[in-house]
């Protein structure tokens, strides 16, 4: 655990607009100059898993594996000069698996004293079937967790509320 003044804050990275809106939202709201932030990024292979030529060829298979790879690589990079630009120390660090037990497991590892992640809003049958990765680090974290919600997606959300009250 981090002493005094120092705390250790990871911050789950995916490339969406959420994530980002979680990053400005701590930089804006929480951030203390003795942080230390860790971006996590855990790639998800959609392309590779959704190509349909997956079963027929293992050359598609390795070309899109390095496809993948590549944007991982170039999204990392992005995400290095994102803490640079903002003068924080930290790192940037990518782990494979289920984002959910990823960021859990890697909170723990890294002594990190507070969790930030972004919500898609997802509806609650969607959160049902998919399941939610916010959820699940809500319920499995040691630690705080702090759940950004985009501005946008709490209009729609109370718009949506209404019209289901009106009927």
């Amino acid at each position: 655990m981090a002493e005094g003044n120092e705390r250790c804050v990871l911050i789950a990275m995916d490339g969406s607009e959420h994530s980002d809106y979680a990053f400005e939202w701590y930089m804006k709201n929480v951030h203390r100059p003795a942080d230390k932030v860790i971006l996590l990024h855990t790639p998800e292979y959609h392309t590779v898993v959704q190509s349909p030529m997956v079963m027929a060829d293992v050359t598609v298979v390795t070309d899109l594996m390095a496809e993948e790879e590549k944007k991982v690589k170039h999204f990392l990079e992005n995400l290095g000069q994102k803490l640079k630009a903002a003068g924080i120390g930290g790192k940037v660090k990518s782990v494979g698996g289920h984002p959910g037990d990823v960021i859990v497991h890697v909170a723990k590892e890294e002594g990190a004293t507070l969790i930030i992640t972004g919500t898609r809003g997802m509806g609650k049958l969607r959160r049902t079937l998919l399941g939610s990765i916010s959820d699940y680090v809500i319920h499995h974290s040691h630690i705080p967790v702090l759940v950004c919600r985009h501005k946008d997606h709490i209009q729609k959300h109370m718009q949506q509320h209404q019209q289901q009250q009106q009927h």
